[in-house]
């Protein structure tokens, strides 16, 4: 006869087991929409002369397109190790929010080892799934949807950067555009139907190019540049028009 204790432990397997198999199924439209997003990543990463380990390996520990681009950015700016260190913290910042909004979807009892296998795993879209679950998140929920959606963004990355040296060079520049249409498919949407974002968008490119050719500011690398741009516009948004507490 089993114990009580075999009982809770079996009930508890089968829990597990159930929602890393539903997490699985939930993380296969997430992992065709990454594959689409990295593939185009890593054409750009062939452009800045990273090879298909070093695309691999960034995909793989920045899982965040926004923050890949950043670096890549970063990169083909020669900027120093540490402004690209920074820039990537600052573009990946969200990720805080998410954590400890994540945190709270967790029992009391979540071992700290899951916990740190969820921080790691956290993007936008495995965040949206996961938080939208009623009661308790289940830590095999979020690994099998991880395990499923992270290899996806690895592979498009890999093949980008190999399609990026298989194809020819002007075929590879017309691809890389792929990745900016993505960004103003991010942009345009919410700016339709907010005006102040719109400004702080149309702000945001002016000031850039400003930064680029006025003097003095211009001599500044372009990766510093951007670092106080991106840190200035969005506090001067964040303090000039803030987000009603009722659509936080």
């Amino acid at each position: 006869m089993t114990t009580v204790a075999e009982e809770i432990s079996i009930s508890r397997s089968g829990a597990n087991r159930t929602a890393f198999v539903q997490g699985m199924k939930d993380g296969i439209p997430i992992m065709t929409g990454y594959f689409a997003v990295s593939f185009a990543l890593g054409i750009a990463m062939r452009s800045a002369g990273l090879s298909v380990v070093e695309g691999l390996m960034m995909s793989v520990l920045n899982t965040a397109s926004a923050g890949e681009y950043a670096g890549i950015t970063m990169i083909v700016s020669n900027a120093s190790l540490f402004e690209t260190a920074l820039m990537t913290l600052i573009v990946n910042a969200r990720y805080f929010l998410m954590s400890c909004a994540l945190s709270q979807k967790l029992s009391e009892h979540t071992f700290f080892g899951h916990r740190l296998g969820i921080s790691f795993a956290i993007t936008d879209e495995l965040f949206a799934i996961a938080a939208s679950r009623k009661g308790h998140l289940i830590p095999f929920y979020y690994y099998g949807a991880a395990l499923v959606a992270i290899p996806g963004w690895a592979a498009g990355t890999v093949l980008g950067v190999i399609a990026g040296s298989a194809l020819p060079s002007i075929l590879v520049s017309s691809l890389s555009v792929a990745l900016y249409g993505m960004f103003l498919a991010v942009i345009i949407p919410p700016c339709k139907g907010d005006r102040i974002l719109r400004r702080i968008v149309v702000c945001s490119f002016v000031l850039s190019y400003l930064a680029s050719v006025l003097p003095g500011i211009s001599s500044i690398s372009s990766g510093t540049q951007i670092i106080v741009l991106t840190v200035a516009i969005a506090a001067f948004a964040a303090w000039k028009h803030p987000i009603p507490e009722e659509q936080r």
